[in-house]
């Protein structure tokens, strides 16, 4: 080392050395700590002055919102009663309804039935005027009607026995069904053969009342249906009449 290195170094010229007392970061931090809360806390009451100057209060606001929250859950409830109350009568109208309708559908049929009476009661009192031959047979009020499926119909007739001294008829009634399918002309014969005619029977003395299904292709035109009725053991029909359906 030169001479005027050490000069410099220890002369008055020399780079001053300043000692400093060691702090810990936990001396410094607990120093530091308060004055930051307190200046928090001081931002925090500016904020909450500055609030309270422009009308704003903190502790209204709360109770208003805690007073709306009641409002809420009032009206939650409200509702839900309301909304079970408008299930409970919608059930009631539909049930009212379902009853309506049945009650409409008996009155329909008690009309109906009320007017066949009525029909049944003009047609008896007319036949009791104009009697005919004793025993003579005859089918009135022939009708041939579409059902409710295609190719189903129904057959409504009533068979008279006059006379006062009318002897008890028994014997049974055939169908033959005139139909066009696929172009040609068929016949069929109800009861057909092998078919039990049970429900084919008759045995009346005076009158008796006769409805009868026809099931028929549905692709199958229907022209007309004969009505043969036939004496037990009779070969030919007694009496025979024709109806087109309607």
């Amino acid at each position: 080392m030169s001479f005027r290195k050490l000069k410099r170094k220890f002369s008055i010229d020399a780079t001053q050395l300043s000692v400093r007392p060691y702090v810990a970061w936990y001396v410094r931090w607990s120093i530091y700590v308060p004055f930051v809360l307190a200046a928090a806390g001081l931002a925090w009451w500016a904020y909450d002055s500055g609030l309270e100057f422009a009308g704003f209060h903190r502790g209204q606001t709360q109770q208003e919102l805690e007073k709306l929250q009641v409002q809420v859950t009032s009206l939650s409830q409200e509702n839900a009663a309301l909304n079970s109350k408008i299930a409970q009568y919608e059930q009631q109208i539909q049930i009212d309804q379902a009853s309506n309708q049945e009650t409409s559908k008996q009155l329909k049929t008690l009309n109906d039935e009320n007017a066949h009476l009525q029909e049944d009661l003009a047609f008896f009192q007319n036949l009791t005027e104009t009697r005919g031959k004793e025993g003579e047979l005859g089918i009135h009020r022939l009708k041939l009607e579409h059902d409710s499926m295609p190719g189903e119909y129904r057959v409504r007739m009533l068979l008279v026995q006059s006379g006062q001294r009318a002897k008890q008829f028994v014997g049974s009634y055939q169908l033959v069904a005139t139909l066009v399918e696929n172009g040609q002309k068929t016949n069929l014969v109800f009861p057909s053969p092998g078919e039990g005619d049970a429900q084919f029977k008759l045995n009346f003395k005076y009158y008796q009342r006769v409805e009868q299904a026809l099931h028929l292709p549905a692709a199958a035109q229907l022209e007309s249906v004969q009505v043969r009725v036939f004496e037990s053991e009779a070969r030919e029909p007694k009496v025979r009449q024709n109806v087109s359906p309607v």
